[in-house]
């Protein structure tokens, strides 16, 4: 019998203590009062003076008990849904980690010429069939912009290829609050309604500051547009110490939780107790390069500082992992990507994005996508910890087999199918599905292949082979039609 036992069920990490996240918030509480956000959206001002707020021009000075509210009111029980049958898959809560790809880069990599090149219709519909096919995969994001049709039009293509090539949960990006709109209307024609979106939802939004402290209307409006259908919205910044924040570690923490936070009382005061997703990228300006880094040490570290203050505010964190700033997918970019992943899933960040970045986000690689699917199975196994049970003590088998004696292998049940792997449940024992532990010889017979390409060839077959669930055909027909009427906007119209 165990009495007032304590154990530890997991492996986790902080950066924080409770009291320093609170140092942080309260920080980030004054420069939203003393020095205030800009804001470019007329409406947006307007709802913050309503508030309370004290406006100067385009400037809102938020109080801190403003503040206070909205962290209170904000709904922070979050679930994005299957958009084909509406299961409730991910948890956005507590230490849940789940991870996805990223959207908006420029270039791709083509995995069958290594041709570097603009983001198509075609290699978001190739990114995403990769991303519907891999366990450790819980979401999706278009891992590209669309440039083989017109611009102002590119996120409603972006949508299009996404939902029609995964049932996972969707993260959109929309150019403006046009595509957002048009992109929600998309969704809501899928789930049968405005109503049954907002109860289950399969899209996530996205908005994003400018720093230091701009909102730009795009941004704004958004915001407040999501808020108000009821959606999650993700509202995060990007930000590079000794560049667009203080050189100071600390001082970005600062800075960016002032940017991430205004966009909250900006959501609560237009729509109270509208789901927020909070968080960032925060990394630093490298000065050899001067880059926006991905693969830098200070963003892990940053990231699963703001981990902890997510968790001491009890609001959803989007962050980020599985990427490199190396040109290429080579040592470099697996150390970068590894240590991104361990970290994340250990410092328990909801919802992580940009798997599969490369070349500081400029570029797509599927490659890195699927070699990262594979870290993420070992990271998960890590995190899932060692359990002290009467069971996994083990010492009636100990005793059962004696000094000198052969273990046998524990019994793990079979899946019920071949291939079924659950990535959400941390304590699924991993199985290695790519990297190769054999004996020389084995692997030599095998064709002596590195990981690279070993994964090139995965991402190949996914692309040949692998089909999502489809939408009904008069669906999909109704997508297309939607797409091909969309009208684009000029910014500032």
């Amino acid at each position: 019998m165990r009495t007032n036992l304590r154990a530890n069920t997991a492996v986790k990490m902080n950066v924080f203590t409770e009291q320093q996240c609170q140092e942080l918030v309260f920080a980030a509480e004054e420069a939203m009062w003393l020095t205030g956000t800009e804001f470019h959206d007329p409406e947006s001002i307007e709802i913050l003076r309503k508030a309370g707020c004290t406006i100067d021009g385009i400037i809102a000075h938020i109080p801190p008990h403003i503040t206070e509210r909205a962290l209170q009111t904000c709904q922070k029980h979050i679930v994005l849904c299957n958009s084909r049958t509406g299961a409730r898959e991910l948890f956005l809560e507590g230490g849940n980690s789940y991870f996805g790809s990223g959207p908006c880069t420029p270039f791709t990599r083509n995995p069958y010429t290594e041709e570097r090149h603009r983001a198509t219709r075609e290699s978001v519909k190739w990114a995403t069939k990769v991303l519907d096919a891999l366990p450790n995969i819980d979401y999706a994001m278009s891992l590209g912009i669309v440039q083989d049709v017109p611009l102002l039009l590119s996120d409603r293509h972006e949508f299009e290829q996404m939902i029609l090539n995964t049932d996972k949960p969707i993260i959109t990006v929309c150019n403006d609050q046009y595509g957002q709109e048009d992109n929600i209307k998309m969704a809501e024609y899928i789930a049968g309604g405005e109503e049954e979106l907002r109860n289950h939802p399969f899209i996530c939004l996205y908005a994003e500051p400018i720093s230091p402290g701009v909102h730009c209307i795009e941004a704004a409006q958004k915001m407040v547009y999501g808020a108000r259908k009821g959606l999650p919205t993700i509202y995060t910044p990007c930000i590079m110490a000794g560049g667009t924040a203080p050189a100071t570690l600390a001082g970005v923490m600062v800075q960016g939780l002032c940017e991430s936070l205004s966009g909250l009382v900006l959501g609560q005061c237009a729509a109270e107790g509208s789901p927020f997703i909070m968080g960032g990228v925060y990394t630093v300006l490298d000065m050899g390069s001067t880059i926006f880094s991905y693969g830098a040490p200070e963003l892990d570290l940053m990231l699963a500082g703001l981990a902890d203050v997510a968790h001491y505010l009890k609001v959803p964190m989007f962050g980020t992992a599985g990427c490199t700033d190396t040109c290429v997918i080579d040592e470099q970019a697996g150390v970068e990507a590894a240590l991104s992943m361990a970290m994340t899933n250990m410092s328990g960040a909801n919802l992580n994005h940009d798997t599969g970045y490369a070349e500081y986000g400029t570029t797509s690689n599927l490659d890195l996508v699927v070699i990262a699917d594979e870290v993420l199975g070992m990271a998960r196994r890590i995190t899932a910890g060692i359990q002290t049970t009467e069971e996994t003590l083990s010492l009636k088998e100990i005793e059962k087999v004696g000094p000198g004696g052969r273990f046998r292998a524990a019994d793990i049940p079979e899946p019920e199918e071949e291939g079924v792997f659950e990535p959400k449940n941390s304590r699924v024992d991993y199985q290695a599905r790519l990297v190769n532990r054999g004996a020389r010889e084995i692997w030599e017979k095998a064709g002596g292949k590195t990981l690279k390409q070993a994964a090139n060839e995965k991402v190949r077959d996914i692309i040949e082979n692998h089909e999502a669930e489809p939408l009904p055909k008069a669906t999909a027909a109704k997508i297309r039609e939607m797409v091909e009427n969309a009208v684009g906007h000029m910014p500032g119209e």
